[in-house]
């Protein structure tokens, strides 16, 4: 539970902080809003504009004054969102002016990589700003109607157009030319502190299949809500619903990726006289969660976790993360000794394999793997597998992803199989095969068909018999 927060919060490209007074009325004491006019926009329309870190300057400067005693927030919308990005890495990174950061909410978020904008319409909008009186208003108009899901009430719509013709010409393109275009994802990697997430589901570029690929592989701890029938200026569209999810995200911010659980029978053998010691600590060192060094790049990462939940699902709450294990092996240059003698070393045999995928991926549906549905997923998967997805630069060729992909499917095997909880989802009995003294508590004696011994019987009737 966060009492009493403030919540700073950053408004979309064109916008001001005006945008934020609907969302602000609505969490009344929940939260105390203060929004920010970006350098260039609003009430700092003075401002020619800057790039991601300039704009970050001009919030941290801004937190620092406001001087939150408690806990506070980031709200960012769209270009918003982004700035909001680059101050929680500086937070994670020890920045003492941020001190205090406990949540960021992104809306329409534009994403740590460039922005998936076509550029004939980068060029369009670039081109009215400039143009005379008449026509900037006829295309402001227009551009805050193509964000909105459906028409804002006329005072918000008259506002919101307004706003837009006050921005200063000149930060409007720096950030279409700059920011939006600004690669962040080597500087932002992966950021711990609690995130919600709210997507348009009309929005175009930045709707949920965008923010899904883009944006949520960079926070641990996220949450993430798709707004049906809103699109991009959700603080206007939609603020009872947004206050709404803030107050839930206040009470209760998400947790990291709940940790697999072992079933208590299957607890209670790895705990008894007939494992062990040795065995034991090692099942025990398993289960804890790997915290680095990796080295996949974080799309790298969420496509290897698409892939390995189609390779090998798991069902319910508590998942082994496998692509967390499976990037920490990699980093740590280890292995069993064993690699197709074609394939690079494995680091760069993953990391090239996976840009193929999504290259792939890419080409067939317009969106990242881990944006794709199951089945979609699968097809471009069979086709890795027998050696028929075209090739990309800097990817692998296709012979060689068939060898990736047996490998990686081996790889996820191993790994389900040395965490504790993989062997009990199998129903395997063999770690109680003898404690420390083997001789008084033999393995098994019972080898008929399906006879079982007393000590197996409480983990067999949980999870059933794997034998």
């Amino acid at each position: 539970m966060i009492d009493e927060p403030v919540l700073f919060c950053l408004h979309f490209l064109g916008g001001s902080a005006r945008e934020w007074r609907p969302l602000a009325e609505r969490l009344g004491p929940a939260a105390r809003c203060v929004a920010i006019d970006l350098p260039g926009f609003g009430d700092a329309a003075g401002h020619p504009g800057g790039d991601v870190a300039a704009m970050a300057d001009h919030v941290a400067a801004r937190i620092e004054a406001e001087g939150p005693s408690g806990p506070w927030l980031i709200a960012g919308n769209s270009m918003g969102a982004k700035v909001a990005l680059a101050l929680a890495r500086r937070h994670e990174d020890g920045d003492p002016a941020l001190a205090g950061l406990a949540g960021l909410v992104l809306m329409a978020g534009s994403p740590p990589c460039p922005e998936p904008m076509a550029e004939e319409r980068r060029r369009a909008m670039i081109a009215w700003i400039d143009a005379d009186p008449e026509t900037r208003r006829r295309e402001a108009e227009a551009f805050v109607s193509a964000n909105v899901g459906a028409p804002l009430s006329p005072e918000d719509h008259a506002q919101t157009v307004e706003d837009v013709l006050r921005a200063n010409p000149d930060a409007w393109k720096a950030w279409l030319t700059g920011g939006a275009n600004e690669d962040w994802r080597d500087r932002i990697g992966l950021l711990r502190v609690p995130a919600l997430v709210v997507s348009g589901a009309q929005d175009g570029d930045l709707g949920p299949e965008a923010q899904a690929a883009l944006t949520l592989p960079h926070l641990a701890r996220h949450r993430h809500v798709v707004a049906v029938g809103a699109a991009h200026l959700l603080p206007l569209e939609r603020p009872d619903e947004m206050a709404t999810l803030i107050r839930a995200f206040l009470a209760a911010p998400p947790e990291e990726a709940e940790a697999p659980l072992l079933p208590p029978a299957f607890a209670a053998l790895m705990g008894s006289e007939r494992v062990n010691t040795r065995l034991r600590t090692t099942l025990r060192e398993r289960m804890r969660e790997p915290d680095g060094p990796f080295c996949l790049s974080v799309e790298a990462r969420a496509t290897l976790t698409a892939c390995l939940d189609r390779v090998l699902p798991q069902p319910g709450p508590g998942r082994i993360d496998l692509a967390r294990r499976i990037d920490a092996r990699l980093a740590s240059g280890t292995g069993d000794g064993w690699r197709f003698v074609t394939l690079p070393p494995d680091a760069e045999a993953y990391e090239r394999a996976l840009r193929t995928v999504d290259a792939a991926a890419r080409d067939a549906h317009g969106h990242p793997f881990a944006a794709l549905d199951a089945s979609e997923q699968d097809a471009l998967l069979a086709r890795a597998a027998s050696g028929d997805l075209p090739e990309c630069p800097d990817g692998l060729a296709p012979d060689l992803m068939t060898c990736w992909f047996e490998e990686v499917r081996g790889e996820a095997v191993r790994t389900f199989l040395a965490h504790p909880a993989g062997l009990a989802a199998i129903g395997f009995t063999g770690i109680g095969a003898g404690g420390d003294e083997a001789e008084a508590l033999p393995g098994y004696r019972l080898t008929g068909l399906n006879e079982r011994e007393p000590w197996e019987q409480p983990v067999l009737e949980t999870v059933g018999d794997a034998r």
